[in-house]
């Protein structure tokens, strides 16, 4: 008998049911990523993320969001989680900060999304 593995958090196993169940490309990467051992998930700090993006980019984490860094434009960005620090750092420099459920009733079909890997 099988030990059935992947994320135990109830909320987070209906995200990724969710997102596979779009049956498109960008959810279903998204999903995939997200599905994965813990130690296999995203850390994205905010200077790396200022580098990458240009002024109101729309961004997925399928990870956590760390506050090392500073942000100096505006972005929407969708994370499964993110520490304190980058919650006020985001904020302060007037982005957007929501889930990835949220953008992904927004954005259905997934247009004009960067994944940050």
């Amino acid at each position: 008998m099988s030990k059935i593995t992947g994320p135990s958090n109830y909320y987070h196993r209906k995200l990724i049911r969710d997102l596979w169940k779009t049956k498109r490309r960008i959810w279903k990467k998204i999903s995939r990523k997200l599905s994965g051992p813990r130690r296999n998930q995203v850390e994205a700090n905010l200077y790396r993320i200022n580098k990458k993006t240009k002024n109101n980019d729309v961004i997925v984490v399928p990870g956590k969001i760390l506050g090392l860094g500073e942000l100096n434009h505006k972005l929407t960005i969708a994370c499964l989680t993110f520490s304190k620090s980058a919650k006020k750092k985001i904020e302060a420099s007037g982005s957007k900060l929501i889930s990835i459920e949220e953008l992904l009733e927004q954005n259905p079909k997934g247009e004009n999304i960067k994944v940050f890997y």
